[in-house]
Parts: C-alpha cells; structure tokens; sequence
C-alpha cells in the first residue's frame, strides 16, 4: 500500500561522477588522438623552411653635456636660444622608430634584394614582410638597443643584423639626433646668415669711405659695447618668440624671457640716448658702422659655438657602440618542434575531450534523438539555404 502511495521519481540526470566515468572510458582515445595530432604536426614541421635569426644589440649615445652646455650658460640669452634648438632629447623610443623607419627599411631591401628573396612583386609588400622580420627592443634599464633579424639563410640573417647597424649610423649621420647634433645644425645655419649679413655690412662700410673724425665721436669701446648689446637683444627675441610657438603666454619661462627682452630693450635705448645726435651727413656712416660691428659680435658668438658643438658631437664617437656583434646563427630559431607538438597536442586534446563531454551530454539528456536528428540536418539544410 505505502508502495503505490509513494510518488513517481524522474530518473536523475548525469552527474560528475557519469562525466568522470565517461572520460575513463575514451582516455585510450582521447591520449592516442592528441598524441597522433601532434605527431603529424611535428611531422608538418619538417615541410617549413628553417628560419633563422641574427641578433646584434648596441648602446644608443648619450646625451652630450660639460663644455658646450657650460659654455653656452655662460652666454645667458643665447643659452636660452641654442636650448631651445636643441630641446627635444633623444630617447631609446626616437632610436627605435629610426631604426624601423621606412627610409632603413628600403635601404636593405635594395641591398640585399628582398623584393627577389620574398618573392614580392611590390615593395611595400616587401617592406611589410621585412618589418614581420624584424624586432628592434629597447631595454629601459640598462639603455641597450637590441635588433633582430630573422631569415631563413643563416648568412643573409647575420648580414642583415650587421647591416641594420651601418643603416642606423648612416640615418643618424642625415639626421640630428643627439642634442649636439641639433645645436650644430642651429649654429651651421645661423653661422651661414651672419655671414653674409656681416659681409653685407662690411661692403657697405668701404663704400663710405673712412672718416677718423667720426670715429672719435664713436669710440670703439662704445661701438662694440652697443654692438654686443645689439646681439643678445636679437638672440632674446628669438628665443622669446621660440618659446611663445611652445609654451602659453602666461608661461613662466615666457614670461621670463618677455621681461629679460624689456630689460635689453631699456638698456639699448639708455644707450642711445647718451650718444651725442651726429649731423646729417655723419649719421649714414655711423649708422654702418654700427651695423658692421653687430654682425662682427653676433658672427663671432655664433662661430664660437659651432666649434663647441662639433667637439660635443665628435665626443658622442659614432652615434652608436656595438656591444654584441651579429654571429652566423649555429640553430634555427623557428619553427620549435617541441613547443609545435605539445600545443598541438593539449589543443587537439582539449577539443576531443569537450566533443566526449558534449556527446555523453546530448545523449542522456535527449533519449529520444530529436535533438540530434536536429543538429545532423542543420549542416545539410544550410547548404541548401546557400545554393538556393
């Protein structure tokens, strides 16, 4: 009696235990088809061309300080100028973009006929295939720079490490990198315009004759005091203008310097003022040879730290040390065997072993196989869809 009264229990669905049990029963399966996965693909491996990698790691320059920096702290406003000329340091992330430059990357294409080597017929394909080639690594810490090649020539690869380093020189011989580099390029061009303003001047001051009565009103102390004065007037305007392209207006630095400009600008016209007012005919010469004298002071401070930039730049020796040099690789770096078949193996694992579980799933919880049937006719139905 208490039989029949008892209720009517659905029978429980598969728990850890039926799964557990379930993996038991396909572990001969599933270990001999992941282990015969990744045996072919080792296999596979063999069919792929070795590829080799030539390493070379340098030491990027440092930036050059003592005697040019020193010398032009000493200039006060032209300090200020050539600063800002050469006020964006070189970092490890300027270097790296210069070695993975499009400039480099064309360079060695033409030099070793990449475009042959990768069977490419355009060069920015080229050009892609070699950038995939290459790494360039730059270690924060110690300030190494690290370029890799990889070929599948042992040779080509270590010439190509090696070649890498003659193209980083080369590039950075074209461009001012380093802070001496930038000051010597401001100063070659400031140099060049004074120059010519200078025998401008001097040109116009034969012209007028020479008249050692009006020298007398303009001693030659005086005419050099004015035309030095003159000169770091001009070098203040330029850096203040320099600095308001970078900063804001209410910046400190351009404040700074606006007030430093004030201060020269009195001074000049305090100056002027104390200079006797010369007669009609006297103020065309005297106003030359004004003239001649500035740009003789401004040459002469200009040439000064030409000079004082080369030596810094000269000290840098080279751009760049090689610390390691690239050597003919003795193993190939790719493809690794070892690493290939045992991920090929966990992952054809992996998969075989959520196709048991699955399986085992369906087949509990659809007795009836309506599922199933469903899922055998979706690939066929989708095919129809599509031809259709």
């Amino acid at each position: 009696m208490s039989d029949l009264a008892a209720p009517h229990l659905e029978p429980a669905g598969p728990g850890p235990l039926d799964y557990l049990l379930e993996i038991a029963r396909s572990a001969r399966l599933l270990v001999g088809g992941s282990l015969a996965a990744g045996a072919l693909a080792v296999a596979l491996s063999y069919a792929v061309p070795p590829t080799f990698t030539g390493a070379t790691v340098v030491l990027p320059p440092a930036q050059a300080s003592g005697g040019g920096a020193a010398a032009l702290a000493s200039l006060g406003a032209l300090a200020g100028l050539a600063g800002g000329a050469g006020g964006v340091r070189s970092s490890l992330d300027q270097y790296v973009a210069l070695i993975q430059s499009t400039t480099v990357a064309d360079r060695m294409i033409d030099q070793f006929k990449l475009m042959e080597v990768y069977d490419e017929t355009l060069r920015m394909d080229a050009r892609k295939q070699f950038w995939k080639n290459l790494r360039v690594t730059a270690g924060r810490r110690d300030g190494l720079i690290t370029i890799e090649v990889d070929d599948h020539d042992p040779q080509r690869a270590a010439d190509m490490a090696r070649a890498m380093v003659e193209q980083f020189r080369r590039m950075a011989s074209e461009i001012a990198v380093t802070e001496a580099q930038q000051r010597r390029v401001f100063f070659e061009k400031r140099v060049e315009e004074v120059q010519r303003r200078l025998e401008e001047a001097q040109q116009a001051l034969t012209s007028s004759g020479f008249a050692a009565n009006l020298l007398k009103a303009e001693p030659k102390a005086a005419a050099e005091s004015y035309a030095k004065m003159r000169a770091e007037l001009t070098t203040a305007q330029a850096r203040l203008q320099g600095l308001r392209s970078t900063f804001s207006p209410q910046a400190a630095e351009v404040r700074q310097q606006a007030s430093l400009v004030a201060e020269l600008q009195a001074q000049l016209r305090d100056l002027e003022s104390r200079q006797d007012a010369p007669k009609a005919d006297e103020a065309a010469y005297l106003s030359r040879y004004r003239e001649f004298k500035y740009q003789e002071a401004l040459f002469e401070q200009f040439s000064r730290q030409l000079e004082l930039a080369r030596v810094d730049e000269g000290r840098e020796g080279g751009i760049l040390q090689v610390v390691d040099v690239a050597q003919l690789p003795e193993r190939k770096s790719k493809p690794k065997r070892a690493f290939v078949g045992i991920g090929v193996s966990v992952l054809v694992g992996f998969l075989m072993l959520a196709g048991v579980l699955a399986r085992f799933h369906v087949r509990h919880n659809d007795p009836g196989g309506h599922q199933r049937r469903l899922l055998r006719d979706l690939g066929p139905a989708v095919l129809r869809g599509r031809s259709g």
